[in-house]
């Protein structure tokens, strides 16, 4: 069977599409992801006629994706992670019909699933307001100005100062982020020193530094993966070393004025954990960087075991 025979189309509301295309690209089984607008009676409008609400047309991104590497059910958690589902005027400070949240369902398995999904957030009572969230039969979907697509990565700056300024950053943080104290409490010595006093582990006295097995790391606090084997290697430094994240949406990175040097700090973005540094003296064929990360900031996830634990879809790393 041809590859894109067996890929699928999700398509989902969640307000402005600029902030919506972050949180699930770069992942495993996600072939492209289109910013354009849906739902509406207009054909082929432009961003100022879908603005103006004469359309009814929303804001929406289009996602072609694998299902057997990434279900339907995890796009749905994902979605929902970034909306407010109980806001029916638009999403934070932007107002309008062109705002409003929907789920675009192209078949009978994915309006179950959708349905299920919303049912089981109002049954969980996570919010003390209805949820509001439609669930609609995909309609026409018409790509949005290319000065739109991708636009947290032509804009990054202005991404994030929109992303933070419009209220989603904020209300994300305090309506969906996990409280990590628990796990935080589990952590040996080094662990807690390395990722709740941004400390620093011995060089080549640390457990992944000259790792050979393929797999995973994750967050040791949040579990949220965050590299991979593939783009590990030996930088001669003592600490695990990488040329890339899995996800750059999953780490944060700050400059670093400490023991008076200048350094790129990265964190992880979900539990705030301190990993390492980024420094610009890496392969230049991968690009030039060298993440720097402390072993101890990390939990190692076997390539056998990745199944098992929740992380199948990075399977397809190994093929």
């Amino acid at each position: 069977m041809n590859e894109n025979e067996q890929l699928e189309l999700a398509t989902f509301a969640g307000g402005c599409f600029w902030c919506m295309v972050s949180p699930f690209d770069e992942l495993p089984g996600i072939h492209g992801i289109v910013s354009g607008y849906t739902g509406g009676h207009t054909e082929n409008p432009t961003y100022e006629e879908v603005c103006s609400d004469t359309t009814g047309h929303y804001e929406a991104v289009q996602i072609q994706f694998d299902p057997d590497v990434f279900p339907y059910t995890k796009l749905l958690e994902l979605f929902w992670q970034q909306i407010d589902p109980t806001d029916s005027g638009g999403q934070f400070n932007d107002r309008g019909d062109s705002y409003r949240t929907a789920i675009f369902y192209h078949n009978d398995k994915q309006r179950e699933l959708a349905e299920q999904s919303k049912a089981e957030l109002e049954a969980s009572k996570k919010f003390n307001a209805p949820i509001v969230t439609e669930i609609l039969p995909a309609k026409p979907f018409y790509r949005a100005e290319e000065k739109h697509q991708d636009y947290y990565k032509k804009n990054s700056f202005h991404y994030k100062m929109y992303r933070e300024g419009s209220g989603r950053g904020r209300f994300i943080r305090e309506n969906w982020k996990k409280d990590y104290r628990s796990e935080v409490d589990k952590l040996n010595e080094m662990q807690r020193y390395v990722t709740q006093e941004n400390g620093t582990e011995p060089p080549f006295r640390n457990e992944y530094w000259d790792n050979k097995k393929d797999g995973i790391y994750v967050d040791i606090v949040s579990g949220v993966p965050l590299f991979s084997t593939t783009d590990q290697y030996d930088a001669g430094c003592g600490w695990p070393s990488f040329t890339k994240p899995l996800k750059r949406q999953d780490l944060e990175e700050k400059l670093d004025t400490s023991h008076g040097m200048r350094r790129i700090e990265v964190r992880s973005s979900e539990a705030d954990s301190h990993l390492g540094h980024v420094f610009d003296d890496g392969p230049m064929e991968h690009g030039g960087a060298r993440y720097c990360i402390n072993s101890a900031a990390l939990r190692f996830v076997p390539k056998e075991q990745l199944e098992e634990e929740g992380y199948g879809e990075y399977l397809k790393l190994f093929k």
